[in-house]
């Protein structure tokens, strides 16, 4: 019945409800709340309050001790995932922007976390093959140009270790999956990649939040 529902464009959330949750399971402190108001100039595409916590918990279950971003825009993510690791545990996080870097720093550094979190500015494709040494990892959050997300992937799952985790958001791709584009090809292969090569399962957040087990 609920599928039918759904089918029919029946929706159970609102304003009010997500509100609610949010305040319930993902209450801002001081440094969740800077990292989320992002400034004037910088797009406000960071996770969302209850997508960062489930990136939280998953890294909680996973035991993870260290772990790869792939996007840092200014650090609401990484603080999640920081917090989430285990003690004395380490978090890469790559940003392209140099300035949304230097405010990932500051908010990380307000946070407390300095000390696991190293913020890389550049290219990710040119900077993770120099984070292999550092491997295997626990885990890999994606969350950056979607045309390279099925080669953020392959490198991900190459450097996890089994029972590692690989996350994707957008994997939706804000409605536009099916269609005929290079982001689109690009994301579709990263669904097939983590689905032949990882216990796995697409969350429906408003945008889709890939989630992977390595085997």
């Amino acid at each position: 019945m609920a599928d039918n529902d759904s089918r029919a464009g029946i929706r159970y959330t609102t304003p009010d409800i997500l509100d609610f949750v949010h305040r319930t399971h993902v209450p801002h402190d001081a440094a969740l709340a800077q990292a989320f108001a992002v400034p004037e100039g910088i797009p406000a595409i960071q996770v969302g309050p209850s997508d960062g916590r489930l990136i939280y918990v998953l890294l909680r279950l996973a035991r993870a001790s260290k772990a790869v971003e792939v996007g840092t825009l200014v650090g609401y993510s990484a603080i999640h995932m920081a917090r989430g690791l285990a003690p004395g545990g380490r978090l890469w996080s790559i940003e392209y922007e140099p300035r949304h870097a230097e405010l990932a720093r500051e908010n990380l550094a307000a946070a407390g976390l300095s000390d696991r979190v190293t913020v890389l500015v550049g290219t990710a494709l040119d900077i993770l093959p120099t984070l292999v040494k550092e491997g295997p990892f626990d885990a890999v959050f994606i969350d950056a140009d979607k045309v390279n997300y099925d080669r953020y992937g392959m490198w991900a799952l190459e450097n996890l270790r089994p029972g590692g985790l690989v996350i994707g958001d957008n994997a939706y791709l804000f409605g536009e999956l099916m269609d005929d584009s290079d982001d689109a090809r690009a994301m579709r292969a990263f669904h097939e990649l983590v689905a032949d090569t990882c216990d796995s399962v697409c969350a429906p957040t408003p945008d889709g939040l890939g989630v992977g087990i390595k085997r």
